[in-house]
């Protein structure tokens, strides 16, 4: 049985998490964490701790699943590593520097931890298929659309998906000028030529629209969460295959084996 802790436990996030991870028959939910903690409980009447250190020098998980932030991730990996506490983590926003710090941690270490910026297995495919499709295409424009209350704009995942649509190309794709630009930035970020729009709203959890245009044809992809379940099958392969690593793993498909 996997002991498994949640950081963010009372977040939309968070609590999805928790009620994944008590449901599977190979993981048991334990004492979490989360700042806005006031003596609250997890599902199984677990005390949710609001300070960090003080859960730490108690607490003792296999895993910590973690959806914050980049600066609560990075905060979690300085202090969970060196006590041989494995993470899995959707926190987005990471910085290349971030990346060259979690990796000297983890091989200090030994121990292993899987950041990724999307634990949807549809997404992890699109992305895959991006890299593929890619070369074969002029123009890319892609649409990300999410909640309301989500900080970073592009998602994590809508960079990730422009990077694996890009990874192939010898060039970038074309981009169209347009002669006159009646709004400011209409035409969306720039990632390597790839066009990327971020819409924020009410009502929606996550969805990428990635549209490839070529002489006499387009060719689209779609994938949708429809509600943050879809995102949980992800997290307990995660949590169950990072047990077996002692490095930093990027991305659900290094997990996933594609």
């Amino acid at each position: 049985m996997i002991r498994v802790s949640v950081n963010g436990a009372l977040g939309r996030m968070g609590s999805t998490v928790c009620q994944a991870v008590q449901d599977d028959s190979e993981t048991e939910l334990i004492e979490s964490i989360d700042i806005n903690s006031n003596n609250d409980k997890t599902l199984n009447s677990k005390p949710i701790f609001n300070d960090l250190s003080k859960f730490l020098s108690e607490i003792q998980p296999d895993v910590i699943v973690d959806f914050t932030n980049r600066e609560s991730f990075m905060s979690l990996c300085e202090l969970a590593i060196p006590k041989g506490i494995r993470i899995v983590s959707g926190s987005t926003g990471l910085l290349d520097e971030d990346y060259k710090k979690l990796q000297k941690i983890c091989s200090d270490n030994n121990i292993g931890v899987l950041s990724a910026s999307n634990f949807a297995i549809g997404a992890v495919l699109m992305m895959e298929l991006a890299s593929i499709a890619g070369k074969y295409f002029d123009y890319a424009d892609l649409i990300e659309s999410h909640h309301e209350n989500k900080i970073d704009a592009p998602s994590g995942t809508a960079i990730s998906i422009a990077e694996a649509a890009s990874s192939k190309k010898d060039q970038k794709y074309k981009k169209n000028i347009a002669e006159k630009q009646t709004i400011k930035n209409t035409r969306g970020g720039d990632l390597d030529g790839v066009q990327i729009h971020s819409a924020r709203m009410p009502g929606r959890v996550a969805r990428h629209e990635l549209v490839f245009g070529g002489l006499g044809q387009t060719f689209t992809m779609i994938h949708d969460s429809i509600d943050r379940n879809s995102f949980m099958p992800g997290v307990i392969l995660g949590v169950k295959e990072i047990i077996s690593h002692e490095d930093l793993v990027i991305g659900l498909d290094k997990i996933m084996g594609i």
